[in-house]
């Protein structure tokens, strides 16, 4: 369980092809905090660590990356160079910063529209149909594991939907969102509120 308040940034420093991807990160985590078959919310995938190492500050852990989670993440995530943002799970006791995030991808979005607002930047994100339901003006989102605020919300002729999000200054230094660009593959995860609201909603239809 996180809550998409993200603690770094990290590097994806090689990729290997095995039956899945075996995959390494560099952060400037202290190794020490880091335990083996501990889960890390990376740009919103919860990953199991299965290897890690160097020091404080400079280190990195390997996670394994099935096919399955590479289909339904962005496109270009997985590749040498990629910036994440990390997550570590929460803790009992644990600041409750953002709201419930389980790291379960629930579609990719495209970013269609990207530009300054004030000291801000203004991002307007496409989602597909599916998750046009649990989308609210208000509501929470996360976005490359991040918990974010729903600004607006478009309804789209072909039932998808575009959502506003406005990204203050702080934001975009301390995560990737800083580097999005018209057109950029995003990862959504819907508010688990939203959810189960909807799901009780369609049982009383």
């Amino acid at each position: 369980m996180f809550t998409g308040i993200v603690t770094a940034i990290g590097t994806i420093a090689s990729v290997e092809k095995r039956g899945d991807l075996r995959v390494q990160i560099s952060c400037p985590f202290d190794p020490d905090t880091i335990a083996i078959g501990a889960s890390i919310a990376c740009s919103g995938v919860c990953l199991t660590v299965v290897k890690k190492g160097g020091e404080k500050g400079a280190s990195w852990f390997a996670v394994d990356v099935s096919a399955e989670t590479v289909s339904r993440t962005a496109g270009e995530m997985w590749t040498e160079g990629k910036r994440v943002n990390l997550e570590p799970s929460l803790r009992l006791g644990d600041e409750l910063g953002g709201h419930i995030v389980t790291g379960h991808v629930d579609a990719v979005g495209v970013v269609n529209d990207w530009r300054p607002e004030g000291d801000s930047m203004r991002a307007m994100i496409a989602a597909p149909k599916e998750l046009a339901p649990f989308v609210a003006q208000k509501g929470s989102i996360t976005v490359d594991g991040v918990s974010l605020t729903v600004n607006s919300v478009k309804d789209r002729p072909d039932d998808s939907v575009h959502f506003g999000l406005n990204i203050i200054p702080h934001t975009a230094e301390v995560t990737t969102l800083g580097e999005l660009r018209q057109g950029g593959e995003v990862n959504l995860e819907i508010d688990t509120v939203a959810r189960y609201l909807q799901r009780m909603a369609s049982l009383k239809a």
